[in-house]
């Protein structure tokens, strides 16, 4: 057995006494009644929009101090003052076994409680996509610090007779051990003491666990809590014994034991913290394990070639909000330090201790302090603070502030909620840049895994423009120089296309689209011009504009998607704000929010179109709601997909304007739309609506009294798509880390499958099986009498693809016709220097790495967007941003970050709900804690005769096998 019979048989009686009296039913109900207000009241579930059940943990260590005291409160001074307190302690079992089944009894009822909640969270899981793993961490938490809890108060309730008294002693004592980790205490006193209180009290504790990360050292202290009251309690109940008890020649050495028992108990659990504060052991339960060092910042680390350095900068002082972070991040960083294997060093320091070292961080790496008000001890101050970390490799460097690492949250009320946003993905974001920088500063040949080939596909120079003859003989001698810096592992060879019957020419324009050049359309003479870098992965066409000064430029460029550790660079097209129109409020969209996103990871060029050409650096290109493109900017598009790069297109035919209180759709031509028909894809104009949609703010005017009042209230939007699992597809890189997506006014796109033929197409995001579409553009939010949308469904309803991934070989829209740029001035600039002619090639097949990203949305990366949803979430709004981010990342075939960008960078929203179905799931969680609390009466019911027999049964019986083996000893003394 487990447990002994007699700590079973207390534990069993504590229960029935329980349930035979109100203390059991007023103590279910109580929990039930404060967590479900708490939940759906006081934390605001649904004005959250966040699928997680942090709202039923968020106030259950105060709930616990009051409960668990009043669940314990006459546990011993009711015996006491009854009086059958002697008859326990002259029982022949040892006093522990009491305590012992006392203490089962009340957790059981805890355990009762508990098991009450769980519809909540199997509510939020049927809702939104849940984590289950801080759900089960919350709930061992709260059994913990229950249990803790539920120790203290027998022990103060073993050293009175009124329960009352029992009742304040308990509050006061766990309210202490409570209040002193709270951000009001530590507050007072500088960071190490600060530190070492939360590290006593039970709430910082707790908060640790329930974010989904279980810590030996946060077990080891909630078991700590329990032994030492325990082992008072018993100790206590023992001295009364000894008072009570006979004399005799032993006593003395017997309380002795007893004392020095207790006293190393204690000790070894003080020990036992104190050593373990020093170790970090712990389990990381998140989905997606969140909080632990992942594969990929693994996979940085091993490319290391000398030490990188992690310093913390943390103020002793600083904002009792980010003073609980501070440990944190301190873990996670001693953590890279393990994975490191001895090529990464991390230092935690206060520059305010050391000025050589604050006048290092502030003139060297730019680290300044921040002013913060802070409570002091008096009065309130004005304090600076630093909250930093340095990335340092080599001489490269990357600086974390507080903005980078941190995101905070509006509370319900003027509170906020400040926490660690992604601190793994902001670290190894920053150590992937200074690797990056580093590797720029080196030798390009080191980051290159494998030998590269260049071939030039050149005519003979009897067949070459004069200009083109000497165009090669600059860039042979460039060839040579890097030939001989490669150290063997960089080869040249040029190729006559028409040699052997045009065998090679024939077969470069069938794998690669390459065809004869001309100077000009009346040109007849024709010729070959085209570089090209290959390895055993993939074949990369060097892009040229026929100067000699420009070639290493675009030669490095090219070398570079072959190499590890560089930084990528994104040709960016995005519509420009208009100063003018901005003066009478139509400056159309901005996409400030999204330029800073990119930057984060790669080197952004800013690219215009209409010169038909694209920066030759650029690995990947980047096309934001496009308008009126014309042939040049269309080729500059399709030739870049040609020479193997990636596309990302955001486009769609509409676009809003907002004059007022006017909300209305423009036609908007981006002149995309051959050239993906030709492709196989199209964005049809019409507009998607979906149930499942975002809401919408919209002014409300309310007459009361005579007054007016104006008020912003959230109204279903179903322009507003919101895409979730399985609409976003959980099985691409793109999507699968993204719980939600709001794409405000897309259309839908269509496929043609037959021109897909031996493409991989991936359908990234798709609206909800009950979306349709409408050609109107009447987009004004519609409110019935009864506050619900005013959009109804047509029967023919059916999900609609609003992003879509291309990759394979693709067929230029320009083949067989004239290049647009044929025909371009040629001859000298007014000195009478002679240009290089503008050679009219077009690449007319692409290798099979070209990729092509399409989402049909011109405004749910604009600012106004992602403003208006965070300050609906009432935090950062990043979705689309990371949405992109990914795109990148996969679109350049770099997904080391891919495998960092987690969940706990995204708000787990929840599905948009009318006020009914909000107040439907509410209800029915109350009926369900009902009908729990139905199923418990009726248990007790059930077994109404057993627990009247243990009610009635006195102490004697639970001691009945010891009382019986006493005097069978005492039997035997006498007859010897």
């Amino acid at each position: 057995m487990l447990l002994k019979a007699s700590i079973r048989r207390v534990a069993q009686k504590e229960i029935t006494l329980f349930f035979a009296s109100p203390v059991a039913w007023l103590f279910l109900g109580s929990f039930a009644a404060v967590t479900l207000f708490a939940f759906f009241w006081g934390e605001a579930f649904f004005a959250r929009n966040v699928a997680d059940v942090r709202p039923l943990f968020e106030w259950m260590p105060i709930l616990l101090i009051f409960l668990g005291s009043a669940l314990t409160m006459r546990m011993w001074s009711e015996e006491r003052r009854t009086g059958t307190l002697e008859h326990v302690i002259t029982q022949p079992l040892p006093l522990w076994h009491f305590v012992a089944g006392k203490f089962l009894g009340c957790v059981g009822l805890l355990i009762l409680a508990l098991l009450i909640t769980l519809p909540l969270p199997m509510t939020v899981s049927l809702l939104g996509n849940l984590d289950w793993g801080p759900v089960l961490a919350g709930y061992l938490a709260t059994l913990l610090l229950g249990a803790g809890y539920i120790s203290i108060g027998l022990f103060v309730s073993s050293r009175s007779d009124n329960a009352i008294v029992s009742l304040i002693g308990s509050v006061l004592l766990c309210s202490l051990l409570y209040l002193a980790g709270t951000a009001t205490f530590t507050g007072f006193f500088g960071n190490f003491a600060g530190e070492l209180l939360r590290g006593l009290s039970t709430g910082a504790r707790f908060e640790s666990i329930t974010r989904g990360v279980i810590d030996l050292r946060d077990l080891v202290y909630y078991l700590s809590l329990v032994v030492i009251f325990l082992s008072l309690n018993v100790y206590g109940l023992e001295s009364e014994r000894w008072a009570r008890g006979a004399a005799h020649a032993g006593k003395h050495s017997h309380h002795r034991r007893w004392r020095t028992a207790t006293a190393l108990l204690v000790a070894n659990a003080l020990v036992a913290n104190l050593w373990l504060s020093q170790v970090s052991l712990r389990a990381d339960v998140t989905e997606g394990k969140l909080y632990s060092i992942s594969d990929a910042t693994h996979d940085y680390l091993d490319r290391l070639q000398e030490p990188l350095l992690l310093r913390g900068y943390f103020s002793a002082k600083t904002h009792p909000l980010l003073a609980p972070l501070v440990p944190q991040l301190r873990d996670l960083l001693k953590e890279y330090e393990v994975a490191g294997r001895g090529k990464l060093r991390v230092e935690i320091v206060d520059p305010v201790d050391d000025p050589a070292l604050e006048e290092e961080a502030n003139q060297k790496y730019g680290i300044q302090s921040v002013p913060f008000q802070v409570a002091d001890r008096y009065q309130a101050a004005l304090v600076n603070s630093y909250f930093n970390v340095l990335v340092q490799y080599g001489d490269s460097f990357e600086v974390l502030g507080f903005g980078d690492l941190i995101e905070v949250k509006a509370g319900t009320t003027t509170s906020l909620e400040v926490r660690l946003r992604n601190p793994e993905f902001d670290l190894t974001r920053a150590i992937k840049q200074v690797l990056n920088s580093y590797a720029a500063g080196g030798k390009l040949f080191d980051s290159i895994p494998s030998d590269i080939q260049f071939t030039g596909y050149v005519s003979a120079d009897e067949l070459l423009p004069e200009t083109l003859v000497a165009y090669r003989e600059a860039i042979t001698a460039e060839l040579e120089a890097l030939t001989a810096e490669s150290g063997g592992r960089f080869s040249v060879r040029f190729i006559e296309p028409e040699a052997d019957g045009g065998a090679v020419a024939e077969r470069i324009r069938e794998e690669w689209g390459f065809r004869p050049m001309t100077t000009s359309l009346l040109d007849d003479e024709s010729f070959y011009f085209y570089l090209t870098l290959e390895d055993d992965r993939q074949v990369v066409q060097v892009p040229t504009d026929f100067e000699p000064e420009g070639f290493r430029q675009a030669l490095d460029a090219s070398l570079k998607r072959f190499a590890r550790g560089f930084t990528k660079v994104v040709a960016y097209s995005a519509p420009q704000l208009n100063p003018q129109m901005a003066q009478f409020g139509m400056s159309g969209p901005t996409f400030r929010n999204l330029e800073t996103a990119i930057t984060e990871n790669h080197t952004i060029r800013m690219e215009d179109l209409s010169d038909g050409t694209v920066t030759p650096e650029a690995d990947l290109l980047v096309v934001v709601a496009p308008e009126n493109l014309d042939d040049k900017a269309l080729f500059a598009i399709d030739q870049f997909l040609m020479r193997g790069g990636s596309v990302t297109l955001v486009t769609s035919p509409f676009i809003s304007r907002v004059a007022g209180d006017s909300l209305a759709m423009m036609n908007r031509v981006s002149g995309l739309d051959d050239w993906l028909d030709h492709h196989g894809l199209s964005v049809e104009e019409s507009l998607v609506l979906d149930p499942q949609n975002s809401a919408f703010p919209i002014p409300v005017t309310r007459e009361v009294g005579g007054f007016r009042f104006q008020e912003v209230r959230m109204v279903d939007y179903p322009f507003f798509v919101d895409a979730r699992e399985p609409g976003l597809n959980p099985a691409h890189p793109v999507t699968s880390g993204i719980p939600q997506i709001t794409l405000a006014w897309p259309s839908p796109i269509a496929l043609d499958e037959e021109k897909q033929t031996g493409r991989e197409v991936v359908r990234l995001i798709e609206s909800s099986a009950g979306a349709w579409t409408d050609t109107g553009m009447d987009v004004l939010p519609r409110v019935t009498d009864s506050g619900v949308s005013g959009w109804e469904a047509p029967a023919n309803t059916a999900p609609q693809l609003l992003g879509v991934a291309v990759s394979g070989q693709f067929s230029s829209y320009f083949a067989g016709k004239p290049s647009p740029l044929a025909g371009t001035a040629d001859a000298g600039d007014e000195g009478g220097s002679e240009k290089p002619p503008a050679v009219a090639s077009v690449i007319e097949r692409s290798p099979e790495s070209a990729r092509l990203v399409l989402y049909s949305s011109n405004e749910f990366l604009t600012d106004q967007i992602l403003g208006t949803m965070s300050s609906m979430t009432g935090a950062q709004y990043l979705g689309p941003l990371e949405l992109i981010a990914n795109s990148l990342d996969w679109a350049l075939e770099d997904e080391g970050l891919l495998g960092i960008r987690s969940l706990a960078h995204f708000n787990r929203s929840l599905p948009p709900l009318e006020k009914d179905a909000q107040l439907f799931w509410e209800y029915l969680n109350y009926g369900l804690a009902v009908l729990a609390l139905l199923a418990v009466g009726l248990w007790q019911r059930a077994s109404r005769r057993a627990r009247s027999r243990l009610y009635q049964a006195s102490y004697g019986a639970v001691t009945e096998g010891g009382a019986a083996a006493h005097g069978s000893a005492a039997a035997r003394g006498e007859a010897a």
